[in-house]
């Protein structure tokens, strides 16, 4: 994996790719939403991202605490899932993962391949900063407001778009839908018109 360039390049997993109760919730999921908003049911797609600089590659990703097993498994931020009050379980926990020539589970069944982000030095550096500082919102809630759930999706839209990268033509591979992109782009949106490099959960709550 080590190339000794910089390069981000984005996978799309199809949700619950390896593990049963994920896939068939969230094929359950998209059926419930798929019917309420009168549209056709779509295949999910999880984002996760490998950002290679000075030889070098970081898995970045957001997932659950308990999904890996490796001890040294580049952690840097944690939060909560379902309710913040949950968030003292570690069954309701999730992490962020900004692992060095660590590994992203499932990778193999990636659709599409990757999708080569960028390949400038600058933005790779960036968004290996940014995600020690990555929000830690509640997974599977609306607290933004903005009629979409964060998750892990949100997480690597708003590294993308605070990294200043262009995420209007990042969509999922057809047929496919990618809950909680729009909700990390409204975050970062409204960071990025504050002129701030980020805003506090309570702020978060109030994004328009």
């Amino acid at each position: 994996m080590s190339t000794g360039r910089a390069s981000i390049d984005l996978y799309w997993l199809p949700l619950g790719a390896g593990g049963t109760v994920v896939r068939w919730n969230g094929r359950l999921y998209e059926a419930l939403s798929a019917r309420r908003n009168h549209r056709p049911t779509a295949d999910l797609y999880h984002a996760a991202l490998l950002v290679t600089e000075h030889g070098h590659t970081f898995s970045i990703e957001m997932g659950p605490v308990w999904n890996l097993k490796e001890a040294q498994r580049g952690v840097v931020r944690v939060g909560p899932v379902g309710a913040r009050w949950l968030g003292r379980f570690r069954l309701f926990r999730y992490e962020i993962r900004c692992w060095r020539d660590g590994r992203i589970p499932d990778l193999a069944e990636a659709v599409d391949g990757p999708r080569r982000v960028s390949t400038d030095e600058v933005h790779a550096a960036t968004i290996l900063k940014l995600v020690h500082s990555a929000p830690t919102l509640t997974w599977g809630r609306d607290e933004l407001q903005v009629g979409d759930m964060w998750n892990s999706n949100s997480l690597v839209s708003w590294l993308l778009a605070r990294t200043g990268l262009d995420t209007s033509a990042i969509t999922p591979p057809e047929n496919g839908r990618a809950p909680g992109w729009d909700a990390g782009l409204a975050l970062a949106n409204s960071q990025i018109g504050q002129g701030r490099p980020g805003i506090t959960l309570n702020e978060a709550r109030r994004s328009p």
